[in-house]
């Protein structure tokens, strides 16, 4: 049983993906903060090195963006021998001061710079449409290969020119028609937006990635998920038009009317909350301890209260294998990426890690990003990977803390700002006509906008007046809701 939780009221757009009623991957985009994955930019090639086989593209962000040497068109197009191919340097391919079109990705992270490919692409429903490629690729989750070469032939009859693109697997039962009317939207965005772009000097920005409702119906498979509750009439109206030539779509759509905040009727801000935490307890009384670094993250697991009812080894691969499924959530929830080794509890005999193992890989099953395991190393650690494409949960939505020095962690100004928003929600409605709520002194402009832009557009969709008093002795992650009553009386206590 899988259900979709659109929270669209604030600027802080988040989803939440439970399955069986337990939250397992949480979504967030915002308006006020640059996403640049998807993003198309005009560039300009400042540095080519070619010991690295890469180059260094000015895209008018802070950071360069990189590009390797097997992300240009040119060099995907050759057609010799892959022996001879590799040996060649990325300086046969582009030069300094070459313009070039690009695309984002993998956000920049640490003190590196996004990593871009030539190889543009725009994902659709049935295809991802890609305008200079040249090639037709089939998804490789298409099991029989007589169904994937038809596909193959039906994607080089649509394309023209040097188009080429990728038959996703939603393709396969589907007639020819539904993917060239796929192709032909697609194409038309790219016309639209190449149109306006080649008249752009580099750097510039020609194209942005969706919004996080957007995305979600373009690269989620619906046909899974039983129910989805969103809690904006605007964004339900749309997601009912999309729905229309779908009417078993229609019946899983529901709109959220009720006062309280739609992550708390549903039990989603506490696994928020919990998703933010350090040391995560299991239902046995065993307990994870989570320790994340910029390239590398840690899993402990520890028996904790779990005591078990037979012998010590049978204790500690129950553990594990409970520990196991909770850590392929957590891989989820927290959206971690990179380099990840576990550490389990010593188990003795490979029968029992290959168990574990096995229940992990069962788990990992129903993660849509990519993930390879490598297996227990001489000491007994779980070494795998999981491919990183933008900042992981934690990393969007807190900042160091400046009084432990970047040790721990706090929510940022604005996620505090939007958490104060989806608070001030709740008292729609109410019959009192103020209410004065008191914030760190950093989080009051944010929950003002710009010239009280932001709180003027809350007063009039809320029916209240709001006062925003700076409380510099709050701690940077709290807030008050000091006092509710006439328009008069908050401003005496302001």
């Amino acid at each position: 049983m899988k259900t979709f939780i659109f929270n669209m009221l604030t600027n802080e757009q988040r989803l939440a993906i439970l399955e069986n009623k337990k939250v397992v991957e949480l979504l967030i985009d915002r308006h006020d903060v640059n996403k640049i994955v998807g993003n198309v930019y005009k560039g300009k090639v400042v540095n080519v090195l070619p010991g690295m086989q890469a180059a260094f593209v000015d895209i008018g962000l802070e950071k360069n963006g990189f590009l390797y040497r097997d992300e240009l068109v040119s060099y995907q197009k050759i057609s010799e021998a892959e022996e001879g191919k590799t040996e060649r340097s990325i300086s046969q391919f582009v030069t300094v001061g070459q313009e070039i079109l690009v695309q984002v990705t993998k956000e920049g992270f640490g003190k590196k710079g996004p990593r871009l490919t030539e190889v543009v692409s725009f994902p659709g429903k049935y295809i991802v449409y890609m305008p200079n490629a040249g090639y037709v690729g089939v998804s490789k989750r298409m099991q029989k290969e007589e169904v994937r070469e038809e596909w193959r032939k039906i994607g080089s009859e649509l394309c023209q020119g040097e188009e080429g693109m990728i038959i996703r697997t939603a393709t396969e039962g589907l007639t020819k028609e539904k993917v060239a009317q796929d192709l032909f939207f697609l194409r038309k965005l790219w016309e639209d937006v190449w149109k306006e772009g080649k008249t752009l000097k580099p750097p510039a920005l020609i194209h942005e990635d969706n919004s996080i409702l957007e995305k979600v119906v373009r690269d989620m498979n619906f046909e899974e998920v039983d129910t989805i509750v969103i809690d904006t009439m605007k964004d339900y109206l749309l997601l009912k038009e999309l729905f229309t030539p779908f009417p078993e779509l229609l019946e899983k759509l529901h709109f959220y009317q009720h006062k309280e905040g739609i992550f708390s009727h549903y039990n989603v801000e506490v696994e928020f909350e919990k998703a933010m935490r350090r040391q995560v307890w299991l239902k046995s009384g065993a307990y994870l301890v989570i320790d994340q670094t910029e390239a590398l993250t840690v899993f402990d697991v520890n028996t904790g209260k779990f005591t078990g009812k037979l012998d010590l080894q049978d204790t500690i691969v129950k553990t594990n294998i409970e520990a196991a499924k909770e850590i392929a959530r957590q891989l989820r929830l927290r959206d971690i990426g990179g380099i990840i080794i576990i550490d389990f509890i010593d188990m003795k005999h490979d029968r029992d890690k290959q168990i574990v193992l096995n229940a992990f890989a069962t788990e990992l099953k129903n993660d849509r990003t990519k993930t390879n395991v490598l297996g227990f190393t001489g000491l007994g650690l779980l070494e795998m990977t999981r491919k990183k494409a933008r900042q992981n949960l934690q990393d969007s939505v807190s900042t160091s803390c400046p009084t432990c020095l970047g040790k721990g962690k706090v929510l940022s100004d604005e996620a505090l700002a939007h958490k104060v928003e989806r608070a001030l929600w709740e008292y729609k409605g109410m019959d009192s006509e103020a209410i004065l709520v008191e914030v760190p002194p950093n989080v009051a402009p944010i929950i003002k906008g710009q010239k009280d832009k932001n709180q003027k557009r809350l007063e009039k969709e809320l029916h209240y007046r709001i006062f925003v008093k700076p409380n510099s002795g709050l701690v940077p992650n709290d807030f008050v809701i000091r006092f509710i009553g006439s328009i008069e009386e908050v401003s005496q206590r302001m």
